[in-house]
């Protein structure tokens, strides 16, 4: 299979360069011709998305590259685009739905037809897709079309075509599915011709849902209020929205974080905690240099011995960036309710002969605590960031973390007030970006079992308990809904006998 394959790949590049790169190399983009010939994973796209056929595939890379050219996607950028296509907040990217596909939202009531606007409108829509594209190659989205409070005038079906066109042919593979929220009935004729478009292999992707059906595929969490959810962000520009992680915003502007909320004590009280090796306190609360391989062996170990009793954490693994070496390279590992593992460690190492500022962001700013979460590390030094879930809550597959990283000059302050400058003035080219997941590990005890330790184990501190208090009253909710629902079946099963021996007695005397 893997032969058949780069054999497809090997002649889908040789056919382009040898039928269609002669005639219309004026109208692709070499950028393209030349990714075309490195990136296995751009053409296999194509390739599966044209279900293997060679013919079909090499035309639809005609059509895309053809696009690409005119619509000059390579050199799209935030200054390109008109500012008032940011501004309306009718098209950007946050959030992910239940299968972990980030949600790309099209607010319809904001958008007009207007012939003189409408390459601008495709290609702020291109640019969205391009950064995306570039940022999680490969991964596929899911299209929200928010058409609560829209009307025939907010209709345009040229940019709907569009937008279908851009996962049909220019981004093949990357659309999941088309979430469709509260389309008004009188608009049921456009969008059966939204299906022809599509075509017979990708309508259902189509998901026409309303108030109570959306959280089928994306939970409330990010969900605007109007939808039924919870998510309390609002779109705002400039800046223009980091697509990934978001800011909530309340009435006043952003939420502080817990860094600006918290005394020092309670921050090395809550790393202490947090760390399962055994440190002192003046290795936790100063940045000590050592040397990195040491160091990365000491938390290796300290990881292999915790793995021995809790079974759910895979060996440590290190991404090794430019700036900054990260431990671990992937995921971090939360428990769940059962389970109550609230606390992970992160290992920043400083690999660069400069200090380094970097910031740690979440997609779920509500949940966690992030600890530092804006700081520096001094050359040759490590540092350990602990995130820890709070209050009620629980850790989620779709939760993400970004660690961004940038060098600083050995004459820049590390304060508050010059990091925060700092950040306002490094170019974003410069910054050094690295992703982590959310891993949630389950637990293998039954409930019985984990009743009786959380009854009998000593807490160790206040937080513990009041951590062991919240399980033994989510258990404790959970049996009296079960308790209520066979009361309920009680009391239908006695109504139904009653019924059915007041037909009988009728049946009789008649």
């Amino acid at each position: 299979m893997a032969d058949d394959k780069g054999r497809m790949l090997g002649e889908i590049r040789r056919r382009f360069k040898e039928q269609y790169l002669p005639d219309k190399s004026d109208k692709y983009d070499s950028r393209d011709v030349e990714r075309l010939q490195k990136d296995d994973s751009w053409v296999e796209s194509f390739l599966l998305w044209r279900h293997n056929v060679v013919d079909d595939a090499l035309k639809m890379i005609d059509d895309s590259f053809q696009w690409r050219k005119e619509f000059a996607v390579n050199d799209l950028s935030e200054s390109t685009i008109p500012k008032w296509c940011f501004e309306t907040g009718a098209v950007y990217l946050h959030g992910y739905d239940k299968e972990g596909n980030k949600l790309f939202w099209f607010k319809v009531k904001l958008h007009l037809r207007d012939a003189k606007t409408h390459m601008e409108k495709k290609k702020c829509v291109a640019f969205w897709l391009e950064r995306y594209a570039k940022r999680e190659p490969g991964k596929p989205v899911t299209v929200v079309f928010d058409m609560a409070e829209s009307g025939l005038s907010n209709i345009d079906m040229d940019f709907v075509r569009f937008i279908i066109n851009c996962f049909k042919v220019y981004y093949p593979r990357y659309l999941s599915k088309m979430v469709i929220f509260e389309m008004p009935w009188i608009m049921n004729a456009a969008f059966k011709i939204v299906k022809s478009w599509l075509g017979p292999e990708a309508i259902n992707m189509l998901k026409f849902t309303n108030k109570s059906e959306v959280q089928e595929y994306i939970s409330s969490e990010y969900l605007p209020p109007h939808m039924g959810g919870s998510d309390p962000f609002r779109y705002s520009y400039p800046p223009l929205p980091d697509d990934d992680f978001q800011t909530p915003m309340c009435e006043n502007g952003p939420i502080a974080s817990e860094d600006e909320t918290e005394t020092k004590d309670e921050v090395e009280c809550e790393v202490r905690d947090g760390v399962g090796c055994n440190q002192s306190d003046e290795q936790l609360t100063k940045p000590k240099k050592v040397n990195c391989t040491d160091e990365l062996s000491k938390h290796e170990e300290c990881e292999k011995a915790d793995s021995k009793s809790k079974h759910s954490k895979k060996a440590l693994t290190t991404f090794k960036g430019s700036l900054l070496h990260i431990s671990p390279a992937e995921e971090l590992h939360f428990g769940s309710k059962e389970s109550g593992e609230r606390k992970c460690l992160i290992l920043l190492t400083n690999v660069t002969k400069n200090p380094v500022a970097f910031k740690v962001r979440t997609t779920a700013p509500e949940k966690y605590r992030v600890k530092p979460s804006n700081s520096s590390c001094e050359p040759g030094t490590s540092l350990d960031i602990v995130v820890s879930l709070h209050g009620g809550f629980s850790a989620s597959p779709q939760d993400r973390f970004l660690v961004m990283a940038a060098e600083m000059d050995q004459s820049s302050g590390t304060g508050s007030l010059e990091l925060s400058q700092f950040w306002k003035e490094v170019p974003r080219n410069l910054v050094m970006e690295h992703r982590l997941l959310c891993h949630v590990v389950e637990s293998s005890k039954p409930v019985s079992l984990l009743l009786k330790e959380n009854v009998n184990s000593p807490a160790k501190t206040n937080e513990d308990l009041y951590f062991k208090m919240t399980q033994l009253l989510e258990m404790n909710k959970r049996l009296e809904e079960q308790i209520q629902y066979c009361v309920w079946l009680q009391q239908l099963l006695f109504a139904l006998v009653a019924l059915l021996i007041v037909i009988m007695f009728f049946a009789y005397v008649l």
